[in-house]
């Protein structure tokens, strides 16, 4: 039978969810936990794979297996395997066409950025750190110039392996709360690095270093070299994976940490 799960994690001591030669990776950890519930070796499947230390809230894997367990098994059985940083959410039986990637209709992410003029420890694995001010009016115009499908050269990394650079952005919003900003964005996929080298296009129209216009000139040059830097993975957590009705799956049972 196929089964579903959602799984939350701290991204801070993992190597990303892609397995690792060392078994350093969510993944890793994941797969020997439901081996260690099904007694069979088990393949993963992920709805999209995170960096090194980006964190998810919902995420959603698929993997098949010949054991009879109880759903409840795959997640209080898994999470007794699993140190403190990884927790599966919920559990359920699918048809065999669901596909945790090609099911997907679209992921949403959430990126935290704490403005303060001094760095603060406790948030430094969860949010970047931008210590002077920035003005989000300009930012939120920026940010809509990079709604609708693009040619997102000018944001994905070097290394990035995807087919094509074109991607459709359905939502792209900014929230203040107290000291903190959160830049939310939900698309079709995302290439290698894109959320976070949109964060720093965003942040540099905030600093006033560019306009928003900007943005325009990024997309139509299609370089990545002309773009801002890659802001940190800390800032970064998956925080939905939007899937038709008919698979009849949870909601995230758990929100980003801290004041969202």
């Amino acid at each position: 039978m196929k089964i579903a799960l959602g799984v939350a994690y701290d991204g801070t001591p993992f190597q990303g969810w892609q397995t690792q030669p060392g078994g350093g990776a969510v993944q890793d950890h994941l797969e020997n936990a439901l081996a260690a519930v099904s007694g069979h070796p088990v393949s993963t499947v992920c709805a999209g794979r995170t960096d090194a230390g980006v964190h998810a809230t919902a995420q959603v894997i698929h993997f098949e297996t010949t054991a009879e367990r109880p759903l409840t098994a795959w997640v209080r059985g898994c999470n007794a395997h699993l140190n403190a940083a990884i927790a599966v959410q919920w559990a359920r039986a699918v048809e065999p066409h669901f596909h945790a990637r090609y099911s997907a209709r679209s992921r949403s992410y959430r990126y935290l950025i704490l403005r303060a003029p001094v760095r603060q420890p406790a948030w430094h694995q969860q949010a970047a750190w931008v210590f002077r001010p920035l003005e989000i009016e300009p930012m939120r115009s920026a940010a809509q110039r990079l709604v609708g499908e693009h040619d997102f050269s000018a944001f994905r990394a070097a290394s990035c392996q995807a087919a094509t650079p074109i991607r459709e952005v359905y939502d792209l919003g900014i929230a203040e709360r107290d000291a903190f900003l959160a830049i939310s964005i939900r698309a079709n996929a995302f290439l290698h690095h894109m959320v976070r080298n949109l964060v720093g296009a965003l942040v540099e129209v905030g600093l006033g270093n560019r306009s928003p216009g900007w943005i325009d000139e990024l997309l139509s040059l299609r370089d990545r070299r002309l773009s801002a830097r890659t802001f940190p993975a800390c800032g970064l957590t998956m925080v939905g994976v939007d899937y038709p009705s008919e698979y009849d799956l949870p909601r995230p049972l758990a929100a980003i940490p801290g004041p969202w």
